[in-house]
C-alpha cells in the first residue's frame, strides 16, 4: 500500500465506465468490476476485477482488492444493463427481471461501499449513474427508466441512513453521452444527430470526459457537504420544455 487512496468503479471497461476510471486514477489507484475478462487499454493504477457487479460477494471482493492498493476513499457504481421489456407483450416476471437487473447493480454496490466504510470505521463516498429517463421515460424503454428512478432513490435513502456515519451518497443524472453504444445509435438511426443535439439545451451531446469529471468532483472532499443530491449532467435535457410556438 502506497498511502494513496483507491477506487471501486462498476462497469469501467469501456464507455463512461472507463472515463471515470481513468479519470480518479489520477488520484489513486481504481478496482474496475466488469464481466470483461480483459480491459481494451491499459493504464498502471487500474486494476481488472472480472466478474458481477450486482454479486454481494464480487462487489465485497472488489472493496477489499481496493484496499490492498489503497484506504478506499470512492465507490462508483456505473454498470447498466439495457434490457426493454413492454407491460403489454411481455411477461412481468420479464418485466420486472430487467428493472431488478440494473437496481441489484447498485444496491450491491453500495451495500459493499457502506458495510467496507463502517467495517474500517471511516467515511467515504458513494456516486450513483443515472439517467434523465428517472424523471422524463423515453418511450419503449420502461424497465431501464423504472430501475433508474429506483436507483435515485436508493441515493437518497442510502445518503440519509449513513451520513451520520461519514458516508456520503449522490448520484449523477446523465443525457446522451458519446459512448460506443450511442455511436451504434447514431449507425441505425443516420439523421438523428439534429434531433438528439435539440434535446439538450446546450445543442449537443456530452462527452464520457465530462461525466467523468463530475463524478470525481462528488467523490471529493470539495464536495464534503454534498449528500443525497442528483446532479445532472445532461446539457440541460432534463429541464428543457419543448415549445411549439417556438417553430
Amino acid at each position: 500500500m502506497d498511502g494513496i487512496p483507491s477506487y471501486v468503479v462498476t462497469g469501467a471497461a469501456g464507455g463512461v465506465g472507463r472515463a471515470i476510471a481513468t479519470h480518479l486514477a489520477r488520484r489513486g489507484h481504481v478496482i474496475a468490476l466488469d464481466l470483461a475478462d480483459r480491459l481494451p487499454w491499459h493504464h498502471d493504477r487500474v486494476h481488472l476485477l472480472t466478474g458481477d457487479a450486482s454479486d454481494p460477494e464480487v462487489a465485497a471482493r472488489a472493496a477489499a482488492r481496493a484496499e490492498q492498493l489503497g484506504p478506499l476513499a470512492g465507490w462508483v457504481n456505473n454498470a447498466a444493463v439495457f434490457a426493454d421489456a413492454t407491460l403489454d407483450s411481455a411477461p412481468v416476471e420479464q418485466v420486472l427481471g430487467a428493472i431488478t437487473a440494473n437496481l441489484a447493480l447498485a444496491v450491491a454496490g453500495c451495500a459493499a461501499a457502506v458495510r467496507h466504510y463502517l467495517a474500517h470505521q471511516r467515511g467515504g463516498a458513494i456516486v450513483n449513474v443515472s439517467s434523465h429517463q428517472a424523471q422524463r421515460p423515453v418511450r419503449g424503454a420502461l424497465p431501464y427508466a423504472t430501475a433508474k428512478a429506483a436507483v435515485e432513490g436508493l441515493t437518497r435513502a442510502v445518503a440519509v441512513d449513513h451520513g451520520p456515519q461519514g458516508i456520503r451518497t449522490n448520484a449523477v443524472s446523465l443525457g446522451s453521452i458519446t459512448t460506443e453504444r450511442y455511436q451504434d445509435y447514431r449507425a441505425e438511426h443516420p439523421g438523428v444527430d439534429a434531433q438528439i443535439a435539440a434535446l439538450h439545451p446546450l445543442g449537443r451531446v456530452g462527452t464520457p470526459a465530462e461525466v467523468a469529471a463530475a463524478v470525481a468532483f462528488l467523490l471529493s472532499p470539495e464536495a464534503g457537504f454534498i449528500n443525497g443530491a442528483v446532479l445532472p449532467v445532461d446539457g440541460g435535457r432534463a429541464v428543457n420544455g419543448p415549445d411549439p410556438e417556438a417553430l
